[in-house]
């Protein structure tokens, strides 16, 4: 290749490149990674059909947060630890499950449920 033969739009040609951007549908979306989405779903689905069932459920699972504490010496509060129950991935689920629970308890059989608030 002689000097002659390089002319503009060849140097334009051999020096520049032209990187065409991916487009979004090309790329595969990124899921999350759930190991605890089966479990949500059957803890959303369970359904209290019994006052047994009911009455255990509202036992097991608390009203208020267990973790949640003052921290006093000779009368006063050091420090307090907030409820940590938010950080229990399935926390939510749980609390439906108990609502559902009492409702059941209210509603369905007519018992007094203030033992278990």
């Amino acid at each position: 290749m002689s000097v002659s033969d390089r002319t503009s739009s060849n140097l334009v040609l051999e020096s520049w490149t032209y990187n065409q951007p991916k487009s979004a549908s090309s790329q595969k979306p990124s899921r999350p990674i759930a190991p605890l989405k089966p479990l949500r779903q059957w803890l959303d689905n369970v359904t209290v059909r019994n006052d047994k069932q009911a009455h255990a459920i509202c036992k097991h699972i608390p009203a208020q947060c267990p973790f949640e504490r003052d921290v006093n010496l000779f009368g006063r509060t050091l420090f307090h630890i907030p409820p940590l129950c938010k950080l229990n991935p399935l926390y939510d689920e749980l609390v439906g499950l108990r609502f559902r629970a009492l409702c059941y308890l209210a509603d369905e059989c007519g018992e007094d449920i203030s033992q278990y608030c």
